[in-house]
C-alpha cells in the first residue's frame, strides 16, 4: 500500500507480517498484538525492529504502556464511525510519551488526516481510493485554528486566548 507522510509519499522499511507467516532473520517487521503477546520474548531479541499493529478492542489500551517502548505502532481504522484509535494515538502521545512513528492503518479517510497528523501520526498507510487521489493531487483538508492542543506539536498559541492554537504547519492547496 502507498505509504504517506507529511512530506509526501515515501518507500515503507516495515514489512506486515500475517500471524503464520515465519519471522525473518533480517529487516523491520510489524506483527500482531496477538503476535506480540504470545512470541514477546523471541520478537524483542532480534536485532531488527519490531512494529505492533493494534485493531481497537476491548483489550487495546491495557497494552498500550508497554507498546510505547516499540519504535511503531500502527494503529487500525477499520471504519469511519469507530474513534477509538484516535484516542490511542493521543494516550501513546501523551500519556505514555511514545516517541516512535505512529502509522494509521485500514480505511484511512482524507477528511480524517488533519486530525489524525494532530493526534501524533505520523504516517498513513492509505488504501481509500479517493483519498489516494486528493493526497497525490496535494489536496489536505484543515483548518489552521484549533481549540484543542496537538499531540504533534505543531501549533502556537494564538494571542492572548491560551486555547486557540493556530498550525504551524504550511497549508496545502485545497486547504480551508
Amino acid at each position: 500500500m502507498p505509504l504517506w507522510r507529511r512530506e509526501g509519499f515515501a518507500e515503507d522499511a516495515w514489512v506486515v507480517l500475517d500471524d503464520e507467516a515465519p519471522t525473518p532473520g533480517e529487516g523491520a517487521i510489524v506483527v500482531s498484538l496477538k503476535r506480540w503477546l504470545a512470541e514477546r520474548a523471541a520478537l524483542s531479541s532480534r536485532t531488527a525492529p519490531v512494529g505492533v499493529a493494534l485493531e481497537a478492542g476491548a483489550d487495546a489500551q491495557a497494552h498500550l504502556a508497554e507498546l510505547a517502548e516499540r519504535p511503531l505502532v500502527a494503529l487500525a481504522f477499520a471504519k469511519f464511525a469507530d474513534g477509538r484509535s484516535f484516542s490511542y494515538a493521543r494516550l501513546l502521545r501523551d500519556r505514555h510519551r511514545f516517541r516512535g512513528e505512529l502509522r494509521a492503518i485500514g480505511d484511512v479517510l482524507i477528511d480524517e488526516i488533519p486530525l489524525m497528523l494532530r493526534c501524533g501520526f505520523d504516517s498513513f498507510d492509505v488504501t481509500n481510493a479517493p483519498t489516494l487521489h486528493a493526497l497525490k493531487s496535494g489536496r489536505l483538508p484543515g483548518s489552521p485554528l484549533h481549540y484543542q492542543p496537538s499531540s504533534a506539536g505543531d501549533e502556537v498559541h494564538e494571542g492572548t486566548r491560551p486555547w486557540l492554537r493556530v498550525s504551524t504547519a504550511e497549508p496545502t492547496k485545497g486547504s480551508s
